[in-house]
């Protein structure tokens, strides 16, 4: 896995690509020395690990997630086909950009009359590098519940709407259109897996108890992590602070018996703003 931390040295890239700590040489912070997990999908990890190594922390990096293309991409191509016949596409993640794009874009450009919809900056920067730039997104809270909450969705009368997403995604939006009055179709255009990792970098650093924190940022992905720490990993990761910068992450986190669950802003930054709080308190 590789991070794309050009600035470090090659012994610190390594480390990160294995999944293990770095020793960073920057300025001091509440979060210096401190080995926090961060969980995201492999090739997803290096601006929150960057951030964490300009604080002075040892990113350990430990992919919950694997991010796979589908096994058949007809439907996605048939939706390039359709696409003029829709008001409104959404994409639920970067990822759904990503992958979604990379078919459609390579067959026709996108139609200027569709309005495109998403949930988060992240998911905003990537339609841009695409060159989508005319994006309708809530500013404050990244989810479905507050993209239905804008004032273009209030009534969907007779408007057609495809959704990219990956698979087993959340119905709320889509449903919440359809009573609004909306016809949506869906596009799956990435899979979800476990990756066949091994939890030894983790339980390691439990073991001589200097892993500080985690840091979570999919529900499936709390899931994945409990399932691949093993019985051993699972008592001390209950006890470990876990910052999550969703509500419905927290609830997935206090049901699977975590105690010690800080919910934070949103996106990295909500995520280094949680840490640094509470690692400066005494």
């Amino acid at each position: 896995m590789t991070c794309g931390l050009d600035a470090q040295p090659t012994r610190q890239k390594s480390a990160l690509a294995d999944g293990l700590d770095v020793t960073p040489t920057r300025q001091k912070s509440a979060l210096a020395g401190r080995h926090i997990v961060v969980t995201r999908p492999a090739g997803q990890a290096t601006h929150l690990a960057e951030a964490l190594i300009e604080r002075g922390a040892h990113p350990v990096l430990f992919p919950v997630l694997a991010i796979e293309d589908v096994a058949d991409v007809m439907p996605i191509l048939d939706a390039a086909i359709r696409l003029d016949q829709y008001d409104w596409a959404v994409f639920v993640s970067p990822n759904a950009v990503e992958k979604a794009l990379a078919v459609v874009l390579s067959h026709r450009t996108w139609p200027a009359a569709v309005r495109v919809a998403t949930v988060g900056h992240s998911s905003e920067a990537t339609l841009l590098r695409h060159g989508i730039n005319d994006v309708v997104a809530p500013q404050e809270r990244f989810d479905s519940e507050a993209l239905l909450e804008l004032p273009p969705f209030a009534d969907m009368t007779g408007q057609r709407v495809i959704i990219f997403r990956g698979d087993g995604g959340r119905d709320l939006f889509g449903d919440t259109l359809k009573t609004r009055g909306a016809v949506v179709d869906y596009v799956v255009c990435y899979r979800r897996a476990k990756p066949a990792i091994d939890a030894a970098p983790l339980l390691k650093l439990w073991s001589i108890g200097q892993l500080d924190a985690l840091t979570v940022t999919s529900s499936e992905g709390l899931r994945n992590l409990y399932e691949m720490v093993g019985k051993l990993g699972q008592s001390w990761l209950k006890k470990t602070p876990t910052f999550v910068p969703h509500a419905r992450i927290a609830e997935q986190a206090r049901a699977l018996g975590l105690t010690r669950v800080i919910l934070t802003g949103p996106a990295d930054a909500g995520l280094i703003a949680g840490l640094t709080e509470y690692f400066s308190s005494p």
